[in-house]
């Protein structure tokens, strides 16, 4: 038992660990691409580097990733840079728009809805875009759980229910008693018989209540909230394939557009929001990962977790999507 014990405390430190390798590999990345832009486009324009705590700490990520990883973020970030200027002309053609200015946002702009990381900004013309960077994951969201988040309210605009929270509160409970004893996770046996399956299941429950009660608002407002409140580009490191991979958000219409009479070099659709839920279920052979399946191609993963080796009275989901419209933009470029 003790042996089980210890290996189950290693298991949760190596994915500490690895969390947070992946959270600085992704700072280290924003930089890498804020400078793949700059490099390129300084040549014909003058480009400004905005000054701010974000970019300090993205740039000392950089800074302080081995010599074999900074040259391959590089080669990702000028992939990415490669298509991009293809698809935004108002890139490398300025006009009169002049400078360009760069920027690197600080996370609590996703706590407000903004999942981009970086930006290019034109003040002159009020042109702005944003791309979100992903280094080897697509998670889209880390949303969390209690017994005192309305994710309904948070993610949709409209309130969860008492059935969701009188389901739910019985399990959090328990959960405060157990941080009150200073509890370790991997002290708990069967924690996803016990939390995960149960909250998830509630979950489920009261996301079906609100799109039946709501019928055609509840996948467009989960996909926005999902995707934040601005079109953007995702940018995707493959460090295993040597790829960097571009995909296009464009449900505003405000990418892919025009400098003066120089027009994009690959066009890209506008993507459609989703009207309609056709199924949420449990992911097969997963007790802690359900399936939330829509119209228009839209798939989402949502896997919950505990974030911290000590018990917590909230848990925390990892979203990713799992399925995109057909006629996204997606773009895979070599390195």
């Amino acid at each position: 038992m003790k042996l089980l014990k210890l290996k189950t405390k290693t298991k949760i430190l190596l994915r500490l660990v690895y969390e947070v390798s992946q959270t600085l590999n992704g700072k280290a990345f924003e930089y890498a691409c804020l400078k793949s832009f700059h490099n390129l486009l300084v040549r014909t324009q003058p480009v400004n580097i905005e000054a701010s705590p974000a970019l300090i700490t993205a740039r000392d990520a950089f800074d302080d990733a081995e010599i074999n990883l900074q040259n391959k973020l590089r080669q990702a970030a000028d992939a990415a840079t490669r298509v991009l200027v293809r698809l935004e002309p108002q890139l490398s053609t300025p006009l009169t728009n002049v400078p360009l200015y760069l920027s690197i946002q600080s996370d609590a702009a996703g706590r407000r809805g903004d999942v981009r990381d970086v930006l290019a900004i034109r003040r002159q013309n009020d042109w702005e875009i944003g791309f979100s960077v992903k280094h080897n994951h697509n998670a889209v969201k880390h949303s969390r759980l209690s017994q005192s988040i309305d994710f309904g309210s948070e993610w949709l605009g409209i309130p969860a229910s008492t059935e969701y929270f009188d389901e739910i509160r019985p399990f959090f409970n328990e959960l405060v008693e157990l941080r009150r004893a200073r509890a370790l996770w991997s002290e708990i046996d069967d924690k996803a018989q016990r939390f995960y399956i149960p909250i998830l299941s509630a979950f489920i429950n009261e996301l079906q209540r609100l799109n039946a009660a709501n019928p055609g608002i509840v996948p467009s407002r989960l996909m926005s909230y999902l995707l934040g409140r601005n079109d953007f580009y995702k940018i995707i490191a493959d460090s295993s394939n040597n790829m960097t991979i571009v995909q296009g958000f464009s449900i505003l219409g405000t990418l892919n557009r025009a400098a003066g009479t120089t027009v994009p070099m690959m066009r890209m659709p506008r993507l459609r929001l989703p009207n309609d839920i056709y199924r949420i279920y449990f992911k097969p052979e997963s007790d802690n990962t359900i399936i939330i399946a829509c119209d228009e191609g839209w798939e989402v993963s949502a896997r919950i977790h505990n974030a911290s080796s000590k018990v917590e009275p909230s848990l925390k989901f990892d979203i990713r999507l799992r399925g995109n419209p057909p006629s996204i933009f997606t773009h895979h470029e070599a390195w």
